[in-house]
This record gives C-alpha cells, structure tokens and sequence, in this order.
C-alpha cells in the first residue's frame, strides 16, 4: 500500500507541483487549502505525512495551529513544515511545536523527496526486528524503540520520532560526544546546523517539564553533544 501524504496548502499551483512530484515517487496525495478542511479530514483519518504551510491564506498562523492541534492528536504523526517563511524565529517556533523538519519553498524537489524519503524510512526501521536493544536504561531514563515511547521518573515524556532517535543517539554511549552529523545519521534525517540545536532545545524542555532538575544533555562546545548519567555529572 502506498503512503499517504496530506499537504495543507493554500496556494493551489504550489500544492499541485509537489503533489505531482510525490506522485510520481508512488506516493497517495491528498491538498487541503485551509485549517478547517484539514482538521475535518484528519478527524476521519491520518495521513502517514502532514506537509504544512505555516500561512494558509488569511489565516496567517494557521500552519502552526494546525501543527499543535495534530500533535495534541498525534504525537508520532510525522510533520514537516514546507514554507516561504525563512525566518529563524519562524523555524524555532515550527520545531518547537513539534515538527520533525522544516523546509522553506526554495528547496529543489528532489532534495524535498530526500527529505520525506529519509523520515519515512525512520518510520520503517521501527517496524523491523533488528538487533538493537530495544529497551534502553539509563538510571531514570527509560526508551522503548519498538513501542516508541520515553519514560523519565516513570513518567511518560512525549516525544517525536526525530526526538526519539536523537535521545536514542545520545543516551546509548553515555559521556561519547555526539556531533551535530553523527545525530542526523542516527536519526537518518538531513538537518541543518540550527534544526538540531531547536531539536535539542525541545528534548531538554520536554525532560524539564517533568523533572526542573534535569541536566543529562549537556553541549560539548564546538563538537555537539553528550549524555550524562547524573552518577556520573
């Protein structure tokens, strides 16, 4: 079965361009123009992607609305944000709510394909047995890569998929210094330099919210990012 993509766009020679694109990788592709249609369509069923524009007409922040409404909804549901709006302020605030990428309109196509393929692909692994250790412990931190899920304090901390992979990443060597290359090749996603940062910001916020306390990624400064054990800070 094919992957269903949703793009929420407002401008509808845009939303047919990268529809036609997608298409053509196989994917199925539904466009809605606005906030209401979207969220009615999601009521009934989820894509396996949300691509979203954060201005959707008159409805200035209408991308963002929709982002936390369908996080609020579905926590793993992968989202990218595809934009004209490059601003940084922009991109934290889109990441912030819980996107797993954030592309602006000046991409090419096929680096916009690499991108959706590279999430996707994140999503396949989950589903295959492996080898890994699928339950990872770490004084209070535990993760479970199969059912997806973090617990800090036997509490549950909801993360993305990227989030998850980045925690993953840095919790599985603690003390190892991770770059900023080595968390996109764990999470097998092409991130800039920025996005992880906001990345890394929103794990930290999401831990803090239930432990204030919580200090177990620390920047290693000009190299990227480690984890440490409280035993061991």
């Amino acid at each position: 079965m094919s992957r269903h993509i949703t793009i929420v766009e407002d401008e509808d020679a845009i939303a047919q361009n990268y529809a036609d694109a997608m298409r053509r990788q196989g994917y199925k592709v539904s466009h809605y123009r606005n906030r209401p249609d979207a969220l009615t369509a999601f009521a009934t069923r989820l894509p396996d992607l949300a691509i979203i524009d954060v201005g959707l007409g008159d409805d200035i922040e209408g991308g963002f609305e929709l982002c936390r409404e369908l996080r609020s909804r579905a926590p793993q549901l992968p989202i990218i944000f595809l934009t004209a709006r490059d601003s940084e302020f922009d991109m934290v605030s889109g990441l912030r709510l819980g996107a797993d990428d954030y592309l602006t309109k000046d991409i090419s196509l096929p680096h916009m394909l690499a991108r959706i393929t590279a999430l996707f692909r994140r999503i396949d692994l989950l589903s295959q047995p492996s080898q890994r250790e699928t339950e990872l412990v770490r004084e209070q931190l535990t993760l479970n890569m199969d059912r997806m899920t973090a617990y800090w304090n036997s509490n549950h901390v909801e993360l993305t998929i990227t989030e998850m992979w980045i925690v993953h990443a840095l919790a599985q060597h603690p003390g190892h210094v991770k770059n900023r290359q080595q968390l996109m090749d764990a999470a097998n996603v092409v991130l800039d330099d920025n996005t992880i940062t906001s990345h890394i910001k929103r794990i930290r916020k999401k831990f803090r919210e239930q432990d204030n306390s919580f200090d177990c990624i620390q920047t290693a400064y000009g190299m990227g990012y480690r984890w440490l054990n409280r035993s061991d800070n």
